[in-house]
């Protein structure tokens, strides 16, 4: 995978929507460490205790808070940063909450990708916008998906992600056809994971909140595979994207697949099994099944990014797995959020050193180990 460029992005103008989420918070903290000029536009943290809010990131980027379906306030934004990159990661991302919540789902995942659109279309500034979505958008999760197969979705969270697909095909087609001046594309990731996501009904968080307590953690699927992917793996990917759209937007405006390699998928056990070995614990437990359709088997084809963007992932699932109880420790017992920067600039070095030395994924470099420290409990556990 090519290094990040930090000469792409030092002064770059740069909305991020969405910026108070997990995700976000670590596709800003990466920005913000390689000199962009972020502006942030999201709803409050959706969570407490916050990874955004504990990094005291909106000290140091332009922080607005609002709701990215309200199309008014989005164009405003817009209008007022004259964004020259936009990354639109808002959205509701939790399956279980939008079986629980339908009418707020569509709406913030499908209005306001079509509210950022019509910004983007208004604005004139904007030379590239990648807009993630998710996995969960095609029709048929019962084989390997690619970008080209037919979206869809059988339940609320799927269905409004696969709706904001199509909105982003009928403007780009619409509104930028063949552009040369700006790049529309989407981006849908597989699971993704890492320290200082605090979600309900999401297995990392969910594990690390049991372990947390020394409480053996309760599983609804323990034999579903997911695509699952460590954070810095999945922006990295939204960050080169970005820089291909930039300079070729022509090329480079569709939609794009960030999952691990084929075959190196997990099963929930097996990742429960790793995770409580870095937290020093053992075993877990059974739970009943969400009433929401829950796929078991989940898989993503990749080869496009692979082959168009050089990307793959960095990180094997028992190094993700480690950084990941790394930083919620450190977290945990003292507040500290420094793993965060230091975790980036791990990753940002082994980038470097494979761009520079040309080794492939499968030759490893050895890379110093972040720092581990003993924690105390006090998280909730959540099924």
């Amino acid at each position: 995978m090519p290094d990040i460029d930090q000469r792409f992005w030092k002064g770059r103008r740069v909305l991020v929507t969405g910026h108070t989420g997990f995700k976000g918070t670590w596709l800003t903290a990466w920005l913000d460490q390689m000199g962009a000029q972020v502006t942030g536009f999201s709803a409050a943290p959706p969570t407490q205790p916050s990874l955004f809010e504990a990094s005291d990131l909106a000290t140091r980027i332009d922080h607005v808070e609002g709701d990215v379906a309200d199309l008014l306030a989005v164009e405003e934004v817009l209008a007022r940063s004259r964004p020259e990159v936009v990354l639109h990661l808002a959205g509701q991302s939790i399956l279980a909450r939008g079986h629980a919540e339908p009418v707020e789902t569509f709406r913030t995942n499908v209005m306001g990708t079509v509210s950022v659109l019509e910004a983007i279309r208004k604005v004139g500034s904007v030379r590239a916008a990648v807009l993630v979505t998710s996995d969960k958008c095609y029709l048929d999760q019962h084989k390997t998906c690619g970008e080209d197969d037919p979206l869809g979705g059988l339940e609320a969270y799927g269905a409004s992600k696969a709706c904001a697909e199509i909105a982003v095909q009928a403007y780009r087609s619409s509104f930028f056809p063949g552009s040369f001046t700006c790049g529309i594309a989407s981006a849908r990731a597989g699971n993704v994971f890492g320290a200082g996501d605090f979600a309900a009904n999401r297995l990392v968080p969910d594990l690390a909140r049991a372990f947390l307590r020394n409480i053996p953690p309760r599983l609804r699927s323990p034999d579903a595979i997911r695509p699952w992917q460590h954070v810095l793996d999945a922006v990295g990917g939204y960050l080169l994207l970005a820089e291909m759209l930039y300079e070729r937007p022509e090329a480079y405006s569709t939609a794009w697949n960030f999952g691990p390699e084929a075959g190196s998928e997990w099963t929930v056990g097996e990742i429960a099994d790793v995770l409580a070995r870095a937290f020093g614990m053992q075993g877990w437990e059974s739970a009943p099944a969400l009433p929401v359709r829950e796929e078991a088997i989940l898989r993503l084809h990749t080869a496009r990014a692979r082959r168009l963007l050089s990307w793959k992932p960095q990180l094997t699932m028992t190094e993700a797995l480690h950084w990941t109880a790394q930083g919620y420790k450190r977290l945990d017992r003292t507040g500290d959020t420094s793993w965060l920067g230091e975790q980036i600039e791990l990753y940002r070095g082994r980038l470097q050193l494979r761009h520079l030395s040309g080794q492939t994924r499968d030759e490893p470099i050895e890379l110093p180990i972040l720092h581990t420290r003993t924690s105390g409990g006090g998280n909730h556990v959540a099924a």
